[in-house]
């Protein structure tokens, strides 16, 4: 049995390993960092932040281990006055000679930066030994966010925003990075990663303003650009499956292409449905998550197999009569969807 539900400080410990398995910003490899983020999305789910300040986590829970073995979020508001959303705008320029009667596409990168920025999910990590599980739970863990933002459409903006993981070469290296960030920046990717963590005000101004034509950067710098990991593809393709679009902007550090979406376009939002939980025996099987009620979580959604009927009172989820889901659901009800 699973279920995604907001995180607890109690999750402190099994997050921090998660932490250990992939480098992202959003989940940092310290205890005392992940303990802030983890008071911050308390707050932000009790409604005490504004929507610049709030930051939702979501832990998938494996409720037979008592194990927390997965986690994402959302940023209320990325890009702000006090830390921009800065990018690379992806383009080209052309360029023809009439006396040699010759022409070029140049394929160009401008760095630009916006303070209004959007709602960002983010932050999906899940433990690789439990990658191809039936219930598909990296696609549960991702699709939990935008069940809790149906549901709570007025604390995120009308975009939302995604920033896709590129490929790194053998050593871990972002090849754009190299070509680019570290001959101005004069440090590695990490740390200017670590460093971008608390202050943003050194890529305003080291960062190059000008154009930056991508003929003139080494192969593996181009064709990192826009691209996403092997690991990232699905993710990629999940996204685009729902509604989102590559915007022509990328990620100024590692060329890490940047997707968006209007919330009232995507498509899992709006299949969101209210469901009456009934035990039935059923040979047709689907995936669902369906937020609950629960005394102790704003957010709790348990990952069901059934499937979906119609009954005298409306939709129904039937699901098979062994689970006893009293022990991980406290209402027989709720709002969901098939994934």
């Amino acid at each position: 049995m699973f279920v995604i539900r907001n995180v607890n400080l109690k999750d402190l410990e099994d997050i921090f390993e998660l932490s250990q398995l992939m480098q992202f910003i959003n989940i940092p490899n310290d205890k005392d960092l992940l303990e802030t983020k983890i008071q911050k999305s308390l707050k932000s789910f009790k409604g005490e932040l504004s929507k610049e300040e709030s930051t939702y986590i979501f832990v998938l829970e494996d409720l037979q281990k008592k194990k927390v073995i997965g986690i994402s979020l959302i940023h209320g508001l990325h890009g702000t006055e006090e830390e921009p959303h800065f990018y690379l705008t992806v383009g080209q320029e052309h360029k023809y000679s009439q006396s040699l009667n010759t022409g070029f596409i140049h394929g160009t990168l401008k760095f630009g930066h916006t303070t209004k920025g959007f709602t960002e999910i983010g932050g999906l990590v899940l433990n690789p030994t439990y990658r191809g599980h039936e219930q598909k739970l990296g696609k549960a863990l991702s699709f939990a966010r935008f069940l809790f933002i149906g549901q709570n459409k007025s604390l995120f903006t009308d975009t939302i925003h995604v920033e896709l993981m590129p490929p790194f070469d053998s050593e871990g290296k972002s090849p754009l990075w190299e070509a680019v960030g570290r001959q101005f920046l004069n440090m590695n990717y990490h740390d200017a990663d670590i460093l971008s963590r608390k202050n943003k005000e050194f890529i305003l101004s080291l960062f190059p303003h000008d154009t930056i034509y991508e003929a003139l950067l080494p192969l593996a710098a181009r064709d990192a650009i826009g691209k996403v990991g092997e690991q990232t593809a699905p993710v990629k393709t999940m996204l685009e499956s729902i509604g989102f679009e590559y915007v022509n902007e990328v990620d100024p550090f590692d060329g890490g292409p940047h997707y968006r979406a209007a919330l009232d376009k995507i498509t899992k939002i709006n299949q969101i449905k209210s469901y009456t939980v009934v035990s039935k025996s059923s040979d047709k099987k689907q995936c669902f998550l369906l937020s609950t009620q629960h005394p102790e979580y704003t957010f709790y959604c348990p990952l069901l197999s059934g499937q979906e009927t119609q009954g005298e009172n409306g939709d129904e989820l039937t699901i098979d009569p062994k689970i006893e889901k009293e022990k991980f659901i406290t209402q027989p009800s709720g709002l969901g969807f098939s994934y």
